[in-house]
Protein backbone atom coordinates (compact mmCIF):
# COMPACT_ATOMS: atom_id res chain seq x y z
CA UNK A 1 0.00 0.00 0.00
CA UNK A 2 1.06 3.50 -1.03
CA UNK A 3 2.09 6.53 1.47
CA UNK A 4 0.35 9.53 1.54
CA UNK A 5 4.32 11.49 0.70
CA UNK A 6 3.86 9.01 -2.81
CA UNK A 7 -0.14 9.41 -3.57
CA UNK A 8 -1.24 11.34 -6.22
CA UNK A 9 -2.35 14.00 -4.04
CA UNK A 10 1.23 14.75 -2.52
CA UNK A 11 2.02 14.65 -6.43
CA UNK A 12 -0.61 17.44 -7.07
CA UNK A 13 0.56 19.40 -3.95
CA UNK A 14 4.15 18.98 -4.97
CA UNK A 15 3.36 20.43 -8.42
CA UNK A 16 1.34 23.24 -6.97
CA UNK A 17 4.29 24.50 -4.94
CA UNK A 18 6.22 24.47 -7.79
CA UNK A 19 3.55 26.16 -10.00
CA UNK A 20 3.35 29.01 -6.52
CA UNK A 21 6.86 29.20 -5.58
CA UNK A 22 5.37 28.16 -1.90
CA UNK A 23 5.40 25.65 0.14
CA UNK A 24 1.67 24.66 1.31
CA UNK A 25 0.56 24.07 4.36
CA UNK A 26 -0.85 20.35 3.96
CA UNK A 27 -3.74 18.47 6.15
CA UNK A 28 -4.27 21.77 7.51
CA UNK A 29 -6.99 22.28 9.50
CA UNK A 30 -9.20 25.48 10.55
CA UNK A 31 -11.07 25.78 13.99
CA UNK A 32 -14.03 26.69 12.01
CA UNK A 33 -14.63 23.60 9.59
CA UNK A 34 -16.07 20.48 11.39
CA UNK A 35 -17.50 17.69 10.84
CA UNK A 36 -20.76 15.86 12.07
CA UNK A 37 -20.61 14.84 16.22
CA UNK A 38 -19.29 11.82 17.33
CA UNK A 39 -20.36 9.88 20.67
CA UNK A 40 -20.72 12.39 23.22
CA UNK A 41 -20.91 15.46 20.56
CA UNK A 42 -17.23 15.91 19.92
CA UNK A 43 -16.60 17.58 16.41
CA UNK A 44 -13.17 16.80 15.05
CA UNK A 45 -11.82 19.69 12.51
CA UNK A 46 -11.58 18.44 8.98
CA UNK A 47 -8.63 18.65 7.15
CA UNK A 48 -7.77 19.98 3.91
CA UNK A 49 -5.48 19.09 1.24
CA UNK A 50 -3.20 21.99 1.35
CA UNK A 51 -3.45 25.62 2.03
CA UNK A 52 -1.24 29.06 1.63
CA UNK A 53 -2.40 31.66 4.11
CA UNK A 54 -0.28 34.15 2.34
CA UNK A 55 -2.32 33.37 -0.53
CA UNK A 56 -5.51 32.93 0.96
CA UNK A 57 -5.75 29.79 -1.05
CA UNK A 58 -7.19 26.24 -0.40
CA UNK A 59 -6.28 23.36 -2.66
CA UNK A 60 -8.60 20.00 -2.55
CA UNK A 61 -7.35 17.18 -5.10
CA UNK A 62 -10.54 15.28 -5.41
CA UNK A 63 -9.90 11.46 -6.67
CA UNK A 64 -12.80 9.58 -8.11
CA UNK A 65 -14.41 8.34 -5.65
CA UNK A 66 -15.12 12.21 -4.27
CA UNK A 67 -17.58 12.18 -7.69
CA UNK A 68 -18.79 8.77 -8.33
CA UNK A 69 -19.20 5.81 -6.32
CA UNK A 70 -16.40 3.48 -5.31
CA UNK A 71 -17.36 0.03 -3.25
CA UNK A 72 -13.85 -0.33 -1.99
CA UNK A 73 -13.82 3.57 -0.57
CA UNK A 74 -17.50 3.77 -0.03
CA UNK A 75 -18.50 1.13 2.29
CA UNK A 76 -22.28 1.09 2.33
CA UNK A 77 -22.46 -1.77 5.05
CA UNK A 78 -20.76 0.73 7.91
CA UNK A 79 -22.02 3.56 9.16
CA UNK A 80 -20.20 6.89 9.72
CA UNK A 81 -21.14 9.53 12.79
CA UNK A 82 -23.15 11.20 10.16
CA UNK A 83 -25.54 8.16 10.06
CA UNK A 84 -24.71 7.63 6.65
CA UNK A 85 -22.31 5.39 4.70
CA UNK A 86 -18.93 6.84 4.10
CA UNK A 87 -19.61 7.88 0.42
CA UNK A 88 -22.14 10.06 2.09
CA UNK A 89 -20.28 11.62 4.41
CA UNK A 90 -17.40 12.29 1.60
CA UNK A 91 -20.07 13.80 -0.40
CA UNK A 92 -21.66 15.93 2.65
CA UNK A 93 -17.84 16.76 4.18
CA UNK A 94 -16.87 18.06 0.06
CA UNK A 95 -20.04 20.28 0.11
CA UNK A 96 -19.02 21.83 3.44
CA UNK A 97 -15.55 22.79 2.48
CA UNK A 98 -17.24 24.54 -0.54
CA UNK A 99 -19.05 26.66 1.30
CA UNK A 100 -17.31 27.14 4.55
CA UNK A 101 -13.96 27.87 2.64
CA UNK A 102 -15.56 30.62 0.35
CA UNK A 103 -17.41 31.96 2.90
CA UNK A 104 -14.38 32.65 5.72
CA UNK A 105 -12.92 35.04 2.46
CA UNK A 106 -10.97 31.90 0.78
CA UNK A 107 -10.06 31.00 -2.45
CA UNK A 108 -10.61 27.17 -3.00
CA UNK A 109 -9.51 25.31 -6.19
CA UNK A 110 -10.64 21.61 -6.65
CA UNK A 111 -8.48 19.65 -8.90
CA UNK A 112 -9.83 16.17 -10.08
CA UNK A 113 -7.70 13.81 -12.05
CA UNK A 114 -9.59 14.63 -15.40
CA UNK A 115 -7.98 17.97 -15.37
CA UNK A 116 -4.66 16.50 -15.34
CA UNK A 117 -2.76 13.10 -17.55
CA UNK A 118 -4.64 10.76 -15.68
CA UNK A 119 -5.96 6.88 -17.07
CA UNK A 120 -9.90 5.83 -17.24
CA UNK A 121 -9.37 4.84 -13.61
CA UNK A 122 -7.84 8.80 -12.63
CA UNK A 123 -4.60 7.34 -11.76
CA UNK A 124 -2.23 10.15 -12.33
CA UNK A 125 0.48 9.27 -15.28
CA UNK A 126 2.74 11.68 -14.08
CA UNK A 127 3.53 13.68 -17.01
CA UNK A 128 4.92 16.61 -15.14
CA UNK A 129 5.58 18.94 -18.34
CA UNK A 130 1.54 18.78 -19.07
CA UNK A 131 0.08 18.55 -15.27
CA UNK A 132 2.17 21.60 -14.17
CA UNK A 133 1.11 23.56 -17.25
CA UNK A 134 -2.52 22.58 -16.37
CA UNK A 135 -2.02 23.24 -12.61
CA UNK A 136 -0.87 27.01 -13.51
CA UNK A 137 -3.77 27.78 -15.49
CA UNK A 138 -6.22 26.66 -12.85
CA UNK A 139 -4.17 28.54 -10.10
CA UNK A 140 -4.02 31.99 -12.13
CA UNK A 141 -6.14 34.61 -11.30
CA UNK A 142 -7.53 36.77 -13.43
CA UNK A 143 -8.26 40.14 -12.33
CA UNK A 144 -5.87 42.98 -12.45
CA UNK A 145 -6.06 42.94 -8.49
CA UNK A 146 -4.66 39.54 -8.44
CA UNK A 147 -2.33 40.79 -10.33
CA UNK A 148 -1.28 43.67 -8.68
CA UNK A 149 -1.41 41.31 -5.41
CA UNK A 150 0.78 38.70 -6.19
CA UNK A 151 3.09 41.10 -7.81
CA UNK A 152 4.04 42.51 -4.41
CA UNK A 153 3.61 39.12 -2.81
CA UNK A 154 6.52 38.34 -4.58
CA UNK A 155 8.04 41.44 -3.72
CA UNK A 156 7.76 40.91 0.06
CA UNK A 157 9.16 37.20 -0.57
CA UNK A 158 12.42 38.65 -1.99
CA UNK A 159 12.60 41.61 0.39
CA UNK A 160 12.64 39.29 3.05
CA UNK A 161 9.25 38.97 4.02
CA UNK A 162 6.49 36.29 5.49
CA UNK A 163 3.21 36.49 3.84
CA UNK A 164 1.07 35.47 7.24
CA UNK A 165 -2.69 34.23 7.94
CA UNK A 166 -4.26 38.00 7.93
CA UNK A 167 -5.82 39.10 11.34
CA UNK A 168 -8.76 40.48 9.28
CA UNK A 169 -10.05 37.66 6.92
CA UNK A 170 -10.85 40.55 4.44
CA UNK A 171 -7.21 42.04 4.49
CA UNK A 172 -5.63 41.14 1.18
CA UNK A 173 -2.11 40.41 2.14
CA UNK A 174 -0.68 40.79 5.49
CA UNK A 175 3.00 40.23 6.11
CA UNK A 176 5.94 39.76 8.95
CA UNK A 177 9.70 40.40 8.73
CA UNK A 178 11.30 40.12 11.95
CA UNK A 179 9.22 42.57 14.53
CA UNK A 180 7.48 44.63 11.72
CA UNK A 181 3.89 43.50 10.34
CA UNK A 182 2.74 45.02 7.48
CA UNK A 183 -1.12 44.45 6.39
CA UNK A 184 -1.74 45.38 2.90
CA UNK A 185 -4.96 46.47 0.45
CA UNK A 186 -3.92 45.83 -2.54
CA UNK A 187 -6.24 47.71 -5.76
CA UNK A 188 -6.63 46.79 -9.57
CA UNK A 189 -7.35 49.37 -13.06
CA UNK A 190 -10.38 50.45 -12.48
CA UNK A 191 -12.51 53.51 -13.98
CA UNK A 192 -13.81 55.07 -10.96
CA UNK A 193 -10.00 55.62 -9.65
CA UNK A 194 -10.36 58.59 -7.18
CA UNK A 195 -13.66 56.53 -5.65
CA UNK A 196 -11.59 53.43 -5.24
CA UNK A 197 -8.57 55.05 -3.85
CA UNK A 198 -10.85 56.47 -0.79
CA UNK A 199 -12.75 53.03 -0.10
CA UNK A 200 -9.03 51.25 -0.50
CA UNK A 201 -7.96 54.43 2.40
CA UNK A 202 -11.07 53.57 4.18
CA UNK A 203 -10.49 49.56 4.33
CA UNK A 204 -6.96 50.49 5.50
CA UNK A 205 -8.57 52.66 8.68
CA UNK A 206 -11.00 50.02 9.68
CA UNK A 207 -8.04 47.93 10.03
CA UNK A 208 -6.15 49.51 12.41
CA UNK A 209 -7.19 48.04 15.49
CA UNK A 210 -3.99 48.04 17.39
CA UNK A 211 -1.81 50.95 18.53
CA UNK A 212 1.74 48.55 18.11
CA UNK A 213 4.44 51.02 16.33
CA UNK A 214 5.69 48.32 14.69
CA UNK A 215 2.92 47.53 12.67
CA UNK A 216 2.50 49.49 9.28
CA UNK A 217 -0.46 49.75 6.29
CA UNK A 218 0.20 49.60 2.66
CA UNK A 219 -1.85 50.38 -0.12
CA UNK A 220 -0.98 48.90 -3.10
CA UNK A 221 -2.18 50.25 -6.78
CA UNK A 222 -1.32 49.96 -10.25
CA UNK A 223 0.65 53.09 -12.06
CA UNK A 224 -2.92 54.24 -13.42
CA UNK A 225 -3.99 55.04 -9.90
CA UNK A 226 -1.12 56.62 -7.98
CA UNK A 227 -2.28 60.11 -8.80
CA UNK A 228 -5.63 59.25 -7.48
CA UNK A 229 -3.91 58.07 -3.59
CA UNK A 230 -1.15 60.78 -3.51
CA UNK A 231 -4.39 62.89 -2.85
CA UNK A 232 -4.05 61.67 0.80
CA UNK A 233 -1.14 64.13 1.67
CA UNK A 234 2.15 62.66 2.71
CA UNK A 235 2.10 64.27 6.04
CA UNK A 236 -0.93 62.57 6.51
CA UNK A 237 0.24 59.06 5.30
CA UNK A 238 2.92 59.52 7.88
CA UNK A 239 1.07 59.80 10.90
CA UNK A 240 -1.30 56.75 9.72
CA UNK A 241 1.47 54.96 8.96
CA UNK A 242 0.60 53.81 5.66
CA UNK A 243 3.20 53.25 2.77
CA UNK A 244 2.16 53.62 -0.56
CA UNK A 245 3.93 51.26 -3.27
CA UNK A 246 2.82 51.37 -7.05
CA UNK A 247 3.07 48.45 -9.28
CA UNK A 248 3.70 48.82 -12.63
CA UNK A 249 2.33 47.36 -15.90
CA UNK A 250 5.52 44.56 -15.83
CA UNK A 251 4.53 44.05 -12.35
CA UNK A 252 7.71 45.71 -11.17
CA UNK A 253 7.06 47.22 -7.77
CA UNK A 254 8.05 50.34 -6.04
CA UNK A 255 7.41 52.56 -2.59
CA UNK A 256 6.34 56.11 -3.27
CA UNK A 257 8.89 58.69 -1.43
CA UNK A 258 7.35 60.10 1.59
Amino acid sequence: MGTRDDSDEAYVVGLCNQALGETALTQHKFDWLLGDPGAGGRRVRLPVDAYWPGRKLVVEYRELQHDRPVLHFDKPDKLTVSGVHRGEQRALYDTRRDTEIPAHGLRLVVIRPTDLDADARGRLRRNEEADLAALKKMLARQSDEDRVTDAFRSWLLAEGWTPVDPTDRWTDLEAVRGDERLICEAKGRTREKGIDADIAYGQLLRRMTSQEPHIRYALVVPSSSVKAVERVPVHVRTLLRIDVYEVTDDDTVRRLPV
